[in-house]
């Protein structure tokens, strides 16, 4: 531990003495800018907002810290011949120098903002700072007083506009008494263009809207008008009203080239006609007719509305035949309000193989898994997607007692999907199946274990749905039917005598018999940012909620009650002469992103669960208990690592290790370091309990006066790899508080740490929250 504490140390002298000559390259007569801050006298317009207008910002800090890329640049030499010399200048940043131009275009857009921002009177004055060749500039903004919309009025000459305008004047942004803001009167605009292209104003846009504003001297008083203006075709003289286009005819191509555009590249060769759709394609129509008028929002005869077109979009967007959809409109003559609507479709490629090999280590047991997918995505001229996965794996395990007949682990499973992208239920109307638009997925999985102490098999099929709403923020999934089968077909004598015949240990008993779980679910998922993501990195602050909530075998309780079923000798009900699971559960998580600037982010997150067995259980199975420590919970303690409460643990029964109640927050301080790799600091706080006292588990059981005691603290930092389709993490965590002990110097490892006990390294793809 000294040995690491001087290497910190020698880490930090080495840091401060580059950063006493981070000026090295900075030419004479010119200064490095070291600092760029903005003062405003308002508190209604905020530094933050007006510092994307700044063109030249200062090198980029670790952590908000640390200029370390330009201390790296400096630390080259001046030979530029040298390899290490070059590695170094591209690995680091070179200074940034200030230039004044720079500093008075950002002083004129800045003022520009806060103009818009309804202050007409507004300015800003740059103040600079020099010592030696550093500068530190500050840019001070004085607002002066706002100006007030007196009052609105409206120059619609259209008396149909008019009435639209009307009939959506609940949802202005213009109101009397508000501030002059030339970004309200633009969002205005743009929500009105919105309206009447779902009214069938095909051509409009929000240019065709305008204002004028009239102000009475030394008032700061405004008359708002708000103008429409006549329609004028591009490179016309004449005006004439907007019209309203309704739909004429709708046809599908269904062999488009989308590299190819234009007119000629269509290939086809045979049509038909289906309930007033027209289909054009070549060959064979792959899709078929009602699929495609099922997830279709264009219709003959109605008016023009960029909503449903929109719809349109991400219908076929959902559909995994289909690559690319472009929708194309037509005006019948120069002079018609008909467009004719094309929705030209573009074929994906419907079977493919796949092969994964994986290395795997639990526990410090090596191994390696294989596994080969197939996947058809349209089964039956649907879009139906079929996937078909076979997996085995094979696992050296660590020496055990005598007597086991071998000492390896070999899996093999399968598993079969099929997803039809609508919902599927008997007795719904088809309308109401066209309002829903879910996907409705069938699964049949079968995974067959093999180990020294057992033999076990675990079946299941499951019946569900999924969609999502506005553009992809909100995702649902109901679980509506979800059977699982575990049959133990063989166990080690030594490991039953040993393990499951002691009365203390109930849980890890009742966890290998046979047993079914027969449950049903629902999950929520909310992402404010929704598809606003670039490179894995938020484009500004955002949150997600996820809710969860399962319930299992309260249906079949209640049959057996009614039927007056028997019990078995452990006063369980059973189907099938197998006892069935039955609890209920319940998960939130909130996780909430705060970015800093284009580098750094600060995000944190909350979460809790529980899991309550009754009726027919005591018991919650193993599946779905909650356990602590790992990569996506506290990163001092290894996975199933921690818990339940002030339990200390058994390395040779994990399933001790879980619980019925989870409790976990995280705060990490996110930054960017240079290339693809980003850095992180993070502190994580959290534990599991158990509902009941359990000999097995002393001290696991959740009590209000002291589970606050029990919260396990963890600290420590990571690396992560972002190769923009995936991100690879590298954690590495240590102990701060230690739950397992009461008091003394072993409970605060923070101020006693021992690397060898308290370390903890994590590997990961994804972010944990």
């Amino acid at each position: 531990m000294k040995k690491g504490l001087y290497c910190v140390i020698s880490v930090l002298a080495l840091l401060l003495s580059v950063s006493c000559s981070s000026t090295k390259y900075v030419p004479d007569g010119s200064y490095l800018l070291d600092e760029v801050s903005i003062h405003t006298d308002n508190k209604e317009v905020k530094p933050s907002s007006l510092s994307m207008y700044v063109r030249q910002n200062p090198n980029a800090k670790w952590f908000s810290l640390f200029k370390t890329q330009l201390y790296v640049y400096n630390w080259s030499g001046a030979d530029s011949t040298r390899w290490i010399n070059r590695v170094l200048r591209k690995v680091g940043d070179a200074p940034v120098i200030y230039r004044k131009e720079d500093a008075d275009r950002t002083r004129e857009e800045m003022t520009k903002a806060v103009q818009n921002m309804g202050y007409m009177g507004a300015s800003v004055e740059t103040e600079c700072h020099v010592k030696k060749k550093k500068i530190r500039l500050v840019y001070n903004v004085a607002t002066g007083k706002p100006y007030i919309v007196r009052t609105i009025r409206y120059d619609i000459p259209d008396d149909n506009i008019r009435n639209l305008m009307q009939l959506d004047s609940a949802g202005t942004y213009l109101s009397e008494g508000m501030r002059f803001d030339v970004n309200q009167l633009d969002a205005e605009r743009q929500r009105i263009t919105n309206n009447l292209l779902g009214n069938g104003y095909y051509k409009f846009n929000k240019d065709f809207l305008s204002y004028t504003a009239d102000t009475a001297r030394n008032t700061y008083l405004v008359d708002l008008t708000l103008h429409l203006l006549p329609y004028r075709q591009r490179g016309g003289t004449g005006s004439q009203q907007h019209r309203q286009y309704t739909i004429g005819k709708v046809g599908f191509v269904t062999d488009y080239n989308v590299l190819q555009s234009s007119a000629n590249s269509i290939e086809v060769n045979d049509s038909l006609h289906y309930n007033g759709l027209s289909f054009y394609y070549k060959d064979k129509l792959y899709l078929r007719p009602q699929l495609l008028e099922n997830n279709l929002h264009i219709l003959p005869g109605d008016l023009y509305d960029e909503r449903k077109v929109q719809r349109t979009y991400s219908n076929f967007g959902r559909l995994q035949a289909l690559k690319y959809t472009n929708i194309r409109f037509v005006e019948e003559r120069e002079d018609s309000t008909r467009l004719d609507a094309y929705i030209m479709l573009t074929k994906s490629k419907h079977k493919s193989v796949s092969f994964e090999l994986e290395g795997t280590n639990s526990a410090g047991d090596l191994g390696a898994a294989a596994a080969v997918s197939f996947q058809h995505r349209n089964l039956f001229r649907g879009s139906e997607a079929l996937m078909l996965r076979f997996r085995g794996a094979y696992e050296a395990i660590s020496p055990l007692k005598s007597g086991y007949n071998q000492e390896n682990y070999m899996e093999l499973g399968a598993e079969a999907t099929i997803n039809f992208p609508r919902f599927m239920f008997p007795f719904l109307s088809r309308d109401f199946r066209r309002t829903i638009r879910a996907t409705t997925e069938f699964g049949l999985q079968y995974n067959y274990q093999m180990r020294p102490e057992f033999t076990r098999i675990v079946a299941s099929g499951s019946w569900s749905y999924r969609w999502g709403m506005q553009r992809q923020r909100s995702q649902h999934r109901i679980d509506l039917l979800d059977i699982n089968y575990l049959y133990m077909p063989w166990i080690d004598p030594a490991f039953r005598e040993i393990y499951l015949d002691k009365e203390q240990n109930y849980i890890l008993a009742y966890n290998y018999e046979d047993r079914f779980i027969v449950r049903s679910g629902y999950s929520y998922t909310y992402n404010s940012a929704g598809q606003a993501l670039m490179n894995n990195a938020l484009l500004g602050n955002s949150y997600s909620v996820r809710i969860n909530i399962e319930s299992a075998g309260s249906l079949l309780y209640g049959l057996a009650k009614l039927t007056g079923m028997k019990k078995n000798e452990s006063g369980e009900y059973t189907l099938l002469n197998i006892p069935f699971a039955q609890y209920i559960k319940g998960d939130i998580d909130y996780a909430k992103n705060f970015v800093i600037d284009n580098r750094n982010s600060l995000a944190f997150h909350v979460g809790g669960g529980i899991a309550v067995p009754y009726g027919n259980a005591s018991v919650v199975p193993f599946e779905k208990r909650y356990f602590s420590g790992g990569a996506n919970s506290v990163r001092g303690w290894s996975v199933r690592e921690l818990g339940p409460g002030s339990y200390v643990g058994d390395r040779n029964n994990f399933l001790n290790q879980s619980g019925d109640i989870k409790l976990d927050a995280s705060v990490e301080y996110r930054t960017h370091l240079f290339w693809k790799l980003h850095g992180a600091l993070f502190v994580d706080a959290g534990n599991i309990w158990t509902l009941h006292e359990y000999e097995s588990q002393p001290g696991g059981q959740f009590k209000f006066n002291t589970f606050y005691k029990q919260i396990a603290v963890a600290y420590g930092m990571g690396i992560r790899l972002d190769l923009d389709f995936f991100v690879l993490r590298f954690d590495a965590g240590m102990k701060a508080i230690n739950p397992v002990y009461e008091s003394g110097r072993n409970r605060y490892p923070i101020v006693h740490p021992d690397f060898s006990r308290d370390f903890a390294f994590h590997f990961a793809v994804g972010y944990p929250f």
